[in-house]
C-alpha cells in the first residue's frame, strides 16, 4: 500500500497537525518572552502574557487530535481495502 501513496497526498489530520505546531510555537515564544524579564530582574509582563503561554498546551492538543484523526483515516482505509479483497 505504501508504493501506491503519493508523496504529496494530504491526510485528513494534516492541517490540524500543522495548525497545532504553529500554535505551539507561538506559545513557546510567548513563554520565553514572559519568563525572560523574570530571569533578568526586570519588571514582569502583564498577566495576559501568562495566558498566551498556555497556547503551548493548546497547540499540543490540536496536533494530537490531528495525529489521531490521521490514524483513524488510515485504519478505515486499511479495513476497506481488506474487505474489498
Amino acid at each position: 500500500m505504501r508504493d501506491k501513496t503519493q508523496a504529496n497526498s494530504a491526510e485528513p489530520g494534516d492541517r490540524l497537525v500543522r495548525t497545532g505546531g504553529i500554535v505551539f510555537f507561538v506559545g513557546a515564544v510567548a513563554t520565553l518572552v514572559t519568563v525572560a524579564p523574570l530571569l533578568l530582574g526586570k519588571s514582569p509582563f502583564p498577566v495576559y502574557m501568562f495566558g498566551l503561554s498556555m497556547l503551548m498546551g493548546v497547540g499540543f492538543l490540536i496536533a494530537g487530535a490531528g495525529v489521531l484523526r490521521t490514524a483513524a483515516a488510515q485504519r478505515r482505509r486499511a479495513r476497506s481495502a481488506q474487505s474489498a479483497q
